[in-house]
């Protein structure tokens, strides 16, 4: 996707030709960043609207602290600066990059920005983020991207006979399955041939493609229409029943609702955009939602390695000995904890990503993303086959986390 996006801004929005020799760095960035489009500052915010230390860019260049901290009074970003509700509206100051795609087309804002400003080209921030979102979705839009992923499916997507697996024990433990894409049927019959076999569509009840979510979600206008995949035609007569076997056009999650039963709890719905695909089945419709995020394997082994689980056990210690003793023990002694905690909350940052850290959480707190995530998905994994460690009839009880007030194995403080 980098290289066809730099491609489509050289090509239509007359950006320098020299930018073809841009070279993709697909271990600079991590989804779930903020761009401050008047500022052109990519950066990574905690739950509460606070800016990670060292985690500010522009361009490839890291930010000073000190110059963050005059930009915006402190490190606190407004919520007045912050998108719309669904993360990626127009008309704010913040854009935030969520979705999948999300890595390369960050590396190719932070690449644009860097060459001119290292050429001392002028340049409005703001621009160059709205011609990069254009020519990615125009790459979507035309099909280029498509046609790449499906001439090239073994790199894109590999075949996984666990997937076939899942979906038949499903099946033959009598639940209803359905597949919501907003990709046309010929891509979607590619990937998922190539993935589960060239039954698939017999295994689902009800396969919806060109969804237009999260429309699809919140409108009742569209209706569904009947696809025809020889011909690749859609018909015309009104559809009352949604039938296994056929595949059906557009429509809305009302319509869904009346045709088949399925409602609220009873649905468990996977995807792997937390805004288009989870963020109104949840809110709207009460459906259990299931997040995809492909990171959470590295990440999960990376809190598992004997460093990270030593550092983090030293960590914690010195947070506890400096805030017990901070009114006690000599100004050196503090100072000295001080410094050896900032080190290992570096050390163990850089572990997941130098630059910003991990997708899930800033020094001390859950990172923006995180906080999403957990507010519109009831679950969320690695992969869906991970689902085969468990019984269909499996519950996922939420943990009980303790408040600042609680003290779970001792006596509360007052």
């Amino acid at each position: 996707m980098f290289e066809m996006g730099k491609m489509a801004l050289v090509n239509t929005k007359n950006y320098p030709k020299v930018l073809e020799r841009l070279k993709y760095i697909p271990d600079f960035a991590i989804r779930g960043l903020h761009f401050d489009l008047k500022r052109g500052l990519l950066m990574k915010l905690d739950a509460f609207h606070h800016i990670q230390r060292d985690t500010v860019y522009r361009g490839m260049t890291r930010v000073p602290w000190s110059e963050v901290i005059d930009y915006y009074s402190g490190f606190h970003v407004p919520v007045t600066m912050m998108n719309q509700y669904h993360g990626s509206g127009s008309g704010t100051e913040m854009h935030q990059f969520v979705d999948i795609f999300a890595i390369p087309e960050i590396s190719l804002v932070a690449q644009v920005i860097e060459f001119f400003r290292s050429n001392f080209i002028e340049y409005d921030p703001e621009y160059v983020f709205w011609d990069v979102r254009s020519a990615v979705e125009s790459i979507h839009s035309s099909g280029e991207l498509h046609r790449a992923i499906t001439n090239n499916l073994e790199r894109y997507l590999p075949s996984r006979r666990q997937t076939t697996e899942l979906l038949e024990r499903l099946v033959s433990c009598n639940k209803k399955l359905f597949l919501i894409s907003n990709s046309g049927f010929p891509f979607i019959n590619a990937g998922m041939t190539h993935m589960v076999g060239s039954h698939w569509l017999d295994l689902f009840d009800v396969v919806i493609i060109n969804a237009r979510k999260p429309d699809f979600f919140t409108s009742g206008k569209r209706p569904f229409r009947t696809y025809i995949p020889e011909t690749n035609s859609k018909l015309w007569h009104r559809v009352t029943t949604l039938e296994k076997g056929s595949v059906y056009s557009e429509g809305n999650l009302y319509d869904l609702r009346q045709f088949t039963g399925w409602s609220g709890s009873k649905v468990l719905y996977f995807g792997d955009h937390v805004y288009t695909d989870l963020a109104d089945a949840t809110l709207h419709h009460g459906w259990r939602t299931g997040a995809i995020i492909p990171e959470l394997k590295e990440e999960v082994k990376i809190l598992n390695c004997e460093e990270f689980k030593r550092d983090i056990w030293l960590l914690v210690n010195l947070q506890e000995l400096l805030e017990k003793y901070q009114d006690e023990a000599p100004e050196e002694v503090l100072e000295h904890w001080k410094l050896e905690l900032i080190s290992i909350r570096k050390r163990t940052k850089n572990m997941f990503n130098p630059q910003f850290g991990s997708l899930f959480r800033t020094y001390h707190n859950a990172t923006y993303f995180s906080r999403r995530l957990h507010r519109f998905a009831a679950i969320y994994t690695s992969s869906l086959t991970n689902l085969l460690h468990y019984s269909v009839n499996h519950t996922f009880y939420p943990r009980r986390g303790a408040l600042a007030h609680e003290n779970l194995f001792g006596d509360a403080m007052q």
